[in-house]
């Protein structure tokens, strides 16, 4: 099943309007720079660069009225570097965003 959120949506179309291409263009934006927040989270070792990732990923989410990835941004700064339970979450949500 793809992501589906009302602000989100309500956010894109507010931003393309008729524009079906730039919709998608949004869209992929949106889906590539979350996957780039999420590897660097992956990859991050100390405690400074998995807050930065997190909180980009909270800038991001709040961007587009992503209210669930909001969720899971505030979660992962509260975790330990590379806590597998928080990777696993926004992998889900990116593959749910991908439906």
């Amino acid at each position: 099943m793809a992501f589906e959120n009302a602000p989100f949506s309500a956010t894109l179309a507010a931003a393309a309007g008729e524009d079906a291409g730039l919709h998608a263009e949004l869209r992929m934006a949106f889906r590539e720079s979350l996957e780039q927040q999420i590897d660097l989270l992956r990859r991050a070792r100390c405690d400074g660069n998995w807050l930065i990732a997190g909180q980009r990923i909270k800038g991001l989410a709040a961007s587009f009225h992503a209210e669930p990835l909001m969720v899971l941004a505030d979660e992962a700064i509260t975790c330990a570097p590379g806590d597998p339970v928080i990777l696993r979450r926004l992998d889900g949500f990116l593959n749910e965003f991908d439906g």
